[in-house]
């Protein structure tokens, strides 16, 4: 897998783009919006773009889904269906946070726990990771050792709790009981600043690492 990260719109959001080297398609993980942009890294990359891929509802990491797929006539794939509030919603929230041209959009696929994705002849599991929003999925390149964490856990940190339906006892046992046995040696991008491994979370992270104590 190869994958370049394209961080978008004033969140600074980490879009990222992953590709097959075999056969050179690939998805977008998280198009929060400057579609455009998106597009123009893909042809420069020579990627053929199959599919989008969501990890939760927000408008950061959505915004730019509806659009994206249009203009590509491509699959949308994710989030879970628990994230359904937030997808109805993004057009109230792109008015909330002035990142206009966000639309609503219902999902080719939602997905659960124990699913699969394909990116040309990639194959990625689903994790469901409930807790910064109860839909929010994580997905996991095995051969590679990378995910792709949404706002489930930072460098140094954890996704936030306090929007509608987040649940900070949640979130930590989504990051403990499906992120962790992924194997210390596990990189993950997430979706806002510096990527980092599991193990080095574990070390560090004064949220969630291994002397953060019980939930």
């Amino acid at each position: 897998m190869k994958a370049a990260v394209i961080p978008v719109t004033p969140f600074q959001q980490n879009c990222a783009l992953i590709w097959c080297e075999e056969t050179m398609r690939g998805a977008f993980v998280d198009p929060g919006g400057e579609v455009d942009r998106l597009l123009e890294t893909a042809g420069e990359m020579g990627v053929t773009v199959e599919k989008i891929l969501i990890t939760h509802g927000h408008i950061d990491h959505a915004g730019g889904a509806a659009e994206l797929a249009e203009k590509l006539n491509v699959p949308i794939e994710g989030p879970h269906i628990d994230d359904k509030f937030w997808i109805d919603e993004l057009t109230q929230q792109g008015e909330q946070f002035g990142l206009l041209g966000a639309r609503p959009f219902t999902p080719d696929r939602w997905l659960e726990a124990g699913d699969t994705v394909t990116v040309g002849n990639l194959e990625m599991s689903v994790k469901h990771c409930p807790g910064h929003t109860p839909g929010h999925v994580v997905f996991h390149h095995a051969a590679t050792h990378l995910a792709f964490v949404g706002d489930v856990l930072f460098q140094g940190s954890i996704g936030r709790t306090d929007f509608p339906k987040g649940d900070l006892d949640t979130l930590l046992k989504s990051i403990r009981e499906e992120l962790w046995p992924l194997g210390d040696e596990t990189g993950f991008l997430p979706g806002h600043g510096p990527a980092s491994t599991f193990g080095h979370e574990r070390e560090t992270n004064p949220f969630v690492g291994d002397d953060a104590g019980p939930m």
